[in-house]
């Protein structure tokens, strides 16, 4: 394959790409897999990637090179919501339970269990420590490890949220809001249509993507201001009401898009398909230690 050169055969569906070249050549590492494993979530930090689907949670470094994929045999079902935070790792089970992973080790503790909000969406570890939870009733936030709860945004949902030099984003009903005292209050800083899709933090700021009610399409927009003002990137990409991902390696800007995984390299004025795309489904994103992981799931989600 030449250089910057897109695949010649589609992915297969639910196949499980990796780049450690910004996108020039796609890996599959699928295999070992159980047959028939569809991905409900897939997260990669710490130096290790994680899998979660109906048959259960995989891990395997994100080594390039080591394509291995080990059951997780401490998490019992499959995760829904994952944080990495600077100390911890959190997850979020379909049976309602958190666990913490203990550092060094292949083991995940349970944590939370005095947790009363339902309908979890996310968990976020903040870099001063607190933790907050994301739930179809809003956020909630603990300042000591779990033990206390309080609301700190009431309205509507929270799905995705990020940090960045001591400022915080979430995605809301809403559309994008912020919070500059640590989530104890949150204003909306973007809204195209009330509805926020994805908020990622990036070299300088962050980048988020939101819905438009007037193009009936998903915009990917970022910040280097805090969060106060944003810019459109997406002129060079097809316009979509499926746009997924939004994640940064260096200098470039990854788009998982309905079509396909797409690559900026001047700030989001052009783009270039670099993985094509499977009809009705879209790419998710991960990035963990320079490599780029692109992950189909059914569209729409």
């Amino acid at each position: 394959m030449g250089q910057d050169s897109v695949r010649s055969q589609s992915p297969a569906a639910y196949a499980i790409y990796q780049s450690a070249d910004a996108g020039q050549t796609w890996q599959d590492i699928s295999e070992g897999l159980p047959k028939g494993c569809i991905p409900n979530l897939f997260f990669a930090d710490k130096g290790e990637v994680f899998l979660s689907a109906v048959q259960g949670i995989y891990r395997k470094t994100h080594d390039p090179n080591h394509i291995r994929w080990e059951k997780e045999m401490f998490l019992e079902a499959p995760i829904n919501a994952f944080s990495a935070g600077p100390a911890d790792m959190i997850a979020y089970d379909t049976n309602g339970r958190f666990f913490k992973k203990v550092n060094g080790k292949d083991v995940w503790m349970p944590v939370f269990k005095d947790f009363q909000g339902s309908s979890v969406r996310t968990v976020f570890s903040a870099r001063d420590g607190s933790v907050f939870i994301g739930c179809d009733n809003g956020i909630f936030k603990s300042a000591d490890q779990g033990n206390t709860w309080k609301q700190v945004m009431p309205n509507g949902w929270a799905i995705h949220m990020a940090e960045a030099n001591g400022v915080l984003l979430c995605t809301n009903t809403r559309g994008i809001l912020r919070s500059t005292d640590g989530g104890e209050h949150w204003d909306v800083v973007l809204s195209e249509g009330g509805v926020g899709i994805a908020v990622e933090a990036i070299q300088g700021g962050f980048a988020a993507i939101t819905y438009n009610t007037q193009s009936e399409s998903r915009r990917i927009r970022i910040s280097t201001d805090g969060g106060k003002t944003w810019q459109a990137i997406d002129a060079g990409i097809p316009p979509s009401q499926l746009i997924s991902s939004i994640k940064q390696v260096g200098n470039s800007f990854y788009c998982g898009h309905p079509k396909g995984v797409y690559r900026s390299d001047d700030g989001g004025k052009t783009w270039k398909l670099i993985l094509p795309g499977v009809e009705g489904k879209v790419f998710n994103l991960s990035v963990c230690g320079g490599v780029v992981y692109a992950v189909l799931r059914d569209g729409g989600c």
